[in-house]
């Protein structure tokens, strides 16, 4: 976006790429169907950046979803608007669109340069390259780094990166797992049968409080706990309160839509011979995996208590130890602090050089926000060359 943006003024824009090929995490976040923005009111996409919205918003406000859907539509891509409000290509594939754009590049002028990895920089402020045939010196006017965050380290990103810059004065945020799963101290037997289980559909908070926002979706039973839709969206919470405290709690209902009250009194029937398996069946339609759940969750004094245990299953607290590693991760949280840059994306360490995508210290849920911000803030980065080059000049 941001060689787009510089080659479009007619600047002579290199791309280096430490992989054989350029844009090889864009095809993966393709491979499941290439969800590339979302459709909600723009005020709305703005408020998925929690903290970091108001510093991405006039990004947006220039590169948003409308103007990502125009922009693929200006390369020969369709776009439609799934059920859950999911922009996709009407292909569903990230290739075409990526060689479109990759043609297009070329023809304004762009080169390309594979197999070359950003080392760090001279005492003259010369760039240093890796490349099969050695080290290369690289002088420019102007650099702009998207080296990604720390997940998918095999697709490029693996946040070498960061002691490179802190040892040059740049602020830069631990780099933290997001849209991750956790770590479930599950009993043997319940990890045996269930694991791989879809859980669905529950609403979930991160507060017992029964004010707190909650979020409906679905989720997988790992063996090692838990991962999916519903956890990667609490994900940030979670992991912050796992920082903070050392523990975390996912507050689960299995019945959304049902009242407490209705739960205990139909679980207050005479249960008879049946066990409490069936009796879950018959009077709540609670099986499955999420019957296990409250066996799993619950000491036995709340399973044999109707109201105690209708309490439970609208609010089951499932203990979390740990966040999975950064490198399951689908994104990250972290990275360069946005006080270290300027209003342009310019570091204020290094003159000259500019800052754009997931290397940035935001984060945002899937549902086409992270490649949407990462667009936005290439296009930042790519406009803040071409100011700063015609105020230097």
């Amino acid at each position: 976006m941001a060689a787009e943006v510089m080659a479009a003024v007619g600047l002579g824009v290199d791309v280096y790429d430490g992989m054989p090929s350029v844009g090889r995490k864009f095809l993966m976040a393709g491979k499941g169907g290439m969800n590339i923005t979302h459709a909600e009111p723009l005020a709305d996409f703005k408020t998925r950046y929690g903290r970091r919205q108001n510093v991405l918003a006039p990004q947006l406000d220039r590169f948003g979803p409308a103007q990502v859907r125009d922009w693929m539509q200006g390369l020969g891509v369709d776009s439609f608007v799934g059920t859950s409000g999911r922009v996709f290509p009407t292909e569903m594939k990230a290739a075409p669109l990526l060689r479109a754009w990759l043609h297009r590049l070329r023809q304004q002028g762009v080169r390309f340069h594979v197999r070359h990895r950003w080392l760090g920089w001279h005492d003259d402020g010369a760039l240093r390259l890796a490349t099969p045939s050695g080290e290369l010196t690289v002088r420019a006017s102007a650099v702009v780094l998207a080296l990604g965050g720390g997940s998918w380290a095999k697709l490029g990103s693996d946040g070498s990166w960061v002691p490179v810059l802190a040892a040059a004065g740049v602020a830069v945020a631990p780099l933290q797992p997001a849209n991750c799963g956790f770590d479930v101290d599950w009993s043997p037997v319940f990890r045996e049968r269930f694991a791989g289980a879809p859980v669905k559909p529950v609403t979930g908070r991160v507060t017992a409080c029964c004010g707190e926002p909650e979020k409906q979706g679905e989720f997988n039973i790992t063996e090692t706990g838990i991962e999916g839709g519903l956890i990667y969206a609490l994900s940030a919470p979670l992991r912050d309160a796992l920082a903070s405290r050392g523990e975390a709690t996912l507050w689960l209902d299995l019945v959304p839509g049902r009242s407490e009250a209705r739960l205990a009194s139909e679980l207050a029937q005479p249960r008879g011979r049946d066990s409490l398996a069936n009796h879950l069946r018959r009077r709540v339609s609670l099986t499955g995996v999420k019957a296990a759940l409250l066996r799993e969750c619950c000491p036995p004094a709340t399973l044999a208590e109707s109201r105690l245990l209708a309490a439970a299953i609208k609010a089951l607290p499932l203990r979390l130890k740990a966040a999975r590693p950064i490198e399951e991760a689908i994104s990250s949280a972290g990275g360069i602090r946005y006080e270290a840059l300027d209003s342009r994306g310019m570091l204020q360490a290094r003159p000259g050089v500019f800052a754009a995508g997931e290397m940035l210290d935001w984060e945002a849920p899937t549902g086409g926000y992270l490649l949407t911000a990462c667009l936005a803030s290439g296009r930042q980065a790519g406009q803040g060359v071409v100011d700063w080059l015609a105020g230097a000049g």
